[in-house]
C-alpha cells in the first residue's frame, strides 16, 4: 500500500498542482530515504530544475523534470506525497520548495519509502512488469503468464516482474469479481477463467481510480484527502460479512504469508 490506483491518484494530483514549477529549495532530513547514483549531490541536482510532468509506473510515482532526471518515489507502506503550503504531517523526510510558494513533502512514519534521482539515460524499472491498463496487458499476454506455472494465481497477479502495480487489497478483490480461487495453481485456470480475470483485474482498478483509491490506513491523495473505494470492497477487510453475490461467509486465510479474502462458496 498504496498499490496502483493510489499512486495513479497522487500522480495525477502532482501533475496537476507542480507542473511547470521550479525548484527553489531542497531540504533533506533523513538521507537514507534519498536514493542517487554516480555521487550525484541529490539537493543541488534538483535545485533550479523545473518539473515537465507527473506520472505513474507500477506503484511509482515519477517525477518527470526538465532536465531529463526523474524523481521515482516508492512509497512502500506508509509514504505520502503531499503538496503544502502550511502545517507538515509527522515523518516528514524531504522538503521540495516549488515557485508560487508551494512545496512538495515526502513523508513517511515507518521510514521505508524512497526517493531515488534518475540520470537521463539511466534505466530504474526493467524489474517491473506488464502495466495492467496499458495495451500490451492483453488477453493473450495474460493466459500467457498463467500457461504452465504452478504458482497460485494470487501470487502471479502480486509478483511485479509479470504485472506491475497489482497489490493485496486489487487482487483479492479481482479474484472475487472473476470468481476464481486465490490458491488455484496459475496453469489450472481455464481459458474462460483467465478471460474473467484479465476483465475483474481492469475493471476493478479502472474503478477503484475513480474513487481515487482505498484508504484503509494511512493513505491520502496529494491533497491531503482519503480516497473512496474502501467503501464498496467486495472481500478484502471484510472477514465473517456475507458475500455480496452468494450470501456465504468472506474467510481470511494466508497465502504465501500474506493475507487473503475470498469467499468459499462462489470462488471455485
Amino acid at each position: 500500500m498504496p498499490e496502483l490506483p493510489e499512486a495513479e491518484t497522487i500522480a495525477r494530483g502532482l501533475d496537476d498542482a507542480i507542473s511547470g514549477a521550479i525548484v527553489r529549495s531542497v531540504e533533506v532530513r533523513s538521507p537514507k530515504n534519498v536514493i542517487t547514483a554516480g555521487g550525484i549531490d541529490f539537493a543541488r541536482a534538483l535545485v533550479r530544475d523545473r518539473v515537465d510532468r507527473v506520472s505513474r509506473r507500477g506503484k511509482y510515482v515519477v517525477i518527470e523534470l526538465r532536465s531529463g532526471r526523474r524523481l521515482v518515489v516508492g512509497l512502500r507502506m506508509t509514504g505520502r506525497l503531499l503538496v503544502g503550503t502550511g502545517e507538515e504531517p509527522p515523518g516528514t523526510h524531504v522538503v521540495i520548495g516549488l515557485s508560487a510558494s508551494r512545496c512538495l513533502l515526502f513523508a513517511d512514519v515507518r521510514t521505508f519509502g524512497r526517493m531515488r534521482l534518475v540520470e537521463r539515460d539511466m534505466s530504474w524499472d526493467d524489474a517491473l512488469g506488464i502495466e495492467p491498463l496499458g495495451s500490451g496487458f492483453t488477453v493473450e499476454a495474460f493466459a500467457g503468464m498463467l500457461a504452465g506455472r504452478k504458482t497460485p494465481v494470487k501470487s502471479l497477479l502480486l509478483d511485479q516482474r509479470r504485472i506491475a502495480g497489482i497489490g493485496n487489497i486489487y487482487a483479492c478483490e479481482a479474484l472475487w469479481e472473476a470468481g476464481v480461487r486465490p490458491s488455484r495453481p496459475s496453469r489450472s485456470v481455464t481459458k474462460s477463467a483467465a478471460v474473467r480475470l484479465h476483465r475483474a483485474v481492469i475493471d476493478v482498478l479502472t474503478r477503484a481510480i475513480a474513487l481515487r483509491g482505498s484508504s484503509i490506513d494511512d493513505y491520502v491523495d496529494a491533497a491531503g484527502s482519503r480516497g473512496g473505494f474502501q467503501d464498496v470492497l467486495s472481500v478484502y477487510g471484510r472477514r465473517g460479512a456475507s458475500c455480496r453475490r452468494c450470501g456465504k461467509q468472506i474467510v481470511r486465510t494466508k497465502l504465501a504469508q500474506r493475507g487473503t479474502w475470498w469467499c468459499r462458496g462462489c470462488q471455485r
